[in-house]
C-alpha cells in the first residue's frame, strides 16, 4: 500500500513539474512575440506548414464530417418517423453541431498527428544530433527560432482552417440530405439561415485557436524533452500526439462547460 501510494505521488509530481515545464516555455515564446516582424520568415514558413498544406486533408476530413453528421441526424429523426416535421429544422441542427463542436475537434485531432507529430519529430531531431547546442553556442535562442513561430503559426491557422472546415462540412451534410431524403437547396440553407448564430461561429473559431496554440506548445515540448536517439525521436512523436489529443479533448469539456 505505501509503494502503491508513493508511486501515485510520484507521478503527480511529475506532472505538476512537466507542467511547470510547460508553463515556462510558453512565458518564453509570449516574450518573443514582439519580434514577429523581425522574424516573419520563419512565420510565415511555418503558417504556409500548418495552413496550405494542410488544406487537402482538411477538406477530406472535413466533408465526411459534415456527411456522417447530416447522415445521423436523419437517421434519429427517420428511426421516429419525424423527418417530415424535422426538415425545417435539420440543417440549423446539422450546423450548430459542425460549427461548435466537430470540425474545431476532429480538426485539432487531424492537425495534432500531421503537425503537432511532425513538430515533435523535427525538433527531436535537431535535440538528439546536438543542432539544438549549436543554435546557443551561435546564441540563437531555441525558444525565438524554433517555438514562437511553430506556436503563432498554429495559434492563427487553426481558426482558418476550421472555417475552411466549417464550408466543406456544410456541403457535404448537404450532399448527403439532398441525395437520401431529397432535401432542396433551399430547404436546407434556409434552416441553416433561419437559426444561425454568430456566437456558434465564434465559439468554434475560439476553441480551434486554443487547441492550435496547445497542440504547437506540447509539440515543441516534447522535441526539447527528446532524448534517445532515433528510438526516442519516434517515442516523443507518439508522446506527443497522445498529450496532446487528451488535452484537446479536456479542453473541449472545459470550454463546452464555459461557453
Amino acid at each position: 500500500m505505501t509503494d502503491f501510494i508513493a508511486r501515485i505521488g510520484r507521478k503527480i509530481l511529475n506532472f505538476l513539474a512537466q507542467t511547470g515545464q510547460l508553463m515556462m516555455l510558453l512565458g518564453a515564446i509570449i516574450r518573443y512575440l514582439p519580434r514577429l516582424f523581425k522574424d516573419r520568415r520563419l512565420v510565415l514558413e511555418q503558417m504556409s506548414i500548418v495552413g496550405a498544406e494542410s488544406l487537402p486533408l482538411v477538406a477530406l476530413i472535413g466533408s465526411f464530417t459534415g456527411a456522417i453528421a447530416a447522415l445521423q441526424a436523419t437517421n434519429i429523426f427517420a428511426k421516429f418517423n419525424l423527418v417530415g416535421i424535422a426538415r425545417p429544422f435539420i440543417g440549423g441542427s446539422i450546423a450548430t453541431v459542425v460549427f461548435t463542436e466537430l470540425t474545431p475537434v476532429l480538426t485539432a485531432l487531424v492537425i495534432a498527428g500531421r503537425v503537432g507529430g511532425a513538430m515533435t519529430a523535427q525538433i527531436g531531431t535537431m535535440q538528439v544530433s546536438e543542432q539544438i547546442d549549436a543554435l546557443e553556442m551561435m546564441a540563437i535562442d531555441k525558444n525565438r527560432y524554433l517555438s514562437m513561430p511553430r506556436v503563432f503559426a498554429a495559434l492563427t491557422m487553426m481558426p482558418v482552417l476550421a472555417v475552411f472546415s466549417n464550408i466543406v462540412a456544410i456541403v457535404g451534410a448537404y450532399i448527403l440530405t439532398n441525395i437520401k431524403f431529397g432535401f432542396s437547396f433551399e430547404m436546407f440553407f434556409d434552416s441553416i439561415q433561419r437559426f444561425f448564430s454568430v456566437a456558434e461561429i465564434m465559439t468554434g473559431i475560439f476553441k480551434s485557436a486554443v487547441f492550435g496554440g496547445v497542440t504547437a506548445l506540447i509539440g515543441c515540448y516534447v522535441g526539447f524533452d527528446t532524448t534517445g536517439g532515433a528510438e526516442g525521436v519516434g517515442n516523443s512523436t507518439v508522446r506527443s500526439f497522445t498529450l496532446s489529443a487528451a488535452s484537446i479533448l479536456l479542453l473541449d469539456a472545459i470550454l463546452g462547460a464555459i461557453l
